[in-house]
């Protein structure tokens, strides 16, 4: 299946130079984790609170237990290994085709597959810091807390994770939208572009090629030369470098 919409991909990636990968979580799915907007997704299931209420900063502060006993189940999966999107990705990087990764999930695994330029939009699990003294602490001290994970001075921890009422770091911003506006390609792949400001970055592209990898149809209407309906590691694991 795909064969002439991967054969066309192939073509716009051995005409390119400087491509730019822009990602949400479709990316991840394949990798056991799921999504939040999709039929299956977070936001689809049952809980006291819904995910908007608990990804919030006044959420979290005001009720960091459940908070943790949500983020710990649904948001931390650590034993996640890249897929064949994530390695084919680092791959283009290494051949020098691929000029950075911006993604909106928050797994680390584009850099678990070897990926060295990523521009995290909305964090990553595996940075956390204690809110009184800062002291740096990595996911598996967090996951494997009991409750609240605290600082060894006492204080609580919070995941470098953008949540709800909290803006985007604006040095990542700097980065990602000098590497669109620098593409000759970019390419969207696992993302319904419904979350801003990060769907937003995508207009700052000029370049040649526009190519969108999901399963579904984006909420934001782009003008695509190319556009697959289908799982994305699917489609980049039959790219040739």
């Amino acid at each position: 299946m795909y064969e002439r919409e991967s054969e066309q991909l192939q073509s716009i990636i051995d005409d390119s130079s400087r491509i730019v990968f822009f990602g949400g979580a479709g990316v991840s799915t394949e990798s056991g984790i799921p999504d939040f907007r999709s039929a299956d997704g977070i936001y689809h299931q049952q809980y006291k609170y819904s995910p908007e209420q608990v990804v919030s900063r006044s959420f979290f502060l005001q009720y960091p237990e459940a908070f943790y006993e949500f983020y710990k189940d649904k948001m931390m999966a650590l034993d996640a290994k890249p897929n064949s999107a994530h390695r084919k990705l680092a791959e283009l990087e290494t051949a020098g085709k691929l000029l950075a990764v911006v993604t909106q999930n928050i797994d680390g695994l584009h850099q678990a597959a070897g990926s060295r330029r990523v521009y995290e939009l909305h964090g990553s699990i595996h940075r956390n810091y204690c809110m009184k003294c800062g002291k740096f602490y990595d996911a598996q001290y967090v996951k494997e807390s009991a409750g609240v994970p605290r600082c060894e001075c006492g204080g609580m921890i919070k995941p470098d994770v953008v949540l709800y009422e909290e803006g985007l770091d604006q040095s990542v911003i700097r980065g990602a939208v000098q590497a669109i506006a620098e593409a000759d390609t970019l390419i969207i792949g696992g993302t319904s572009l419904v979350v801003y400001p990060a769907a937003g970055f995508i207009d700052y592209f000029s370049g040649k090629h526009l190519v969108v990898i999901n399963k579904s149809e984006t909420a934001k209407a782009v003008r695509a030369e190319l556009t697959i309906a289908a799982p994305i590691g699917e489609i980049m694991e039959k790219i040739q470098i």
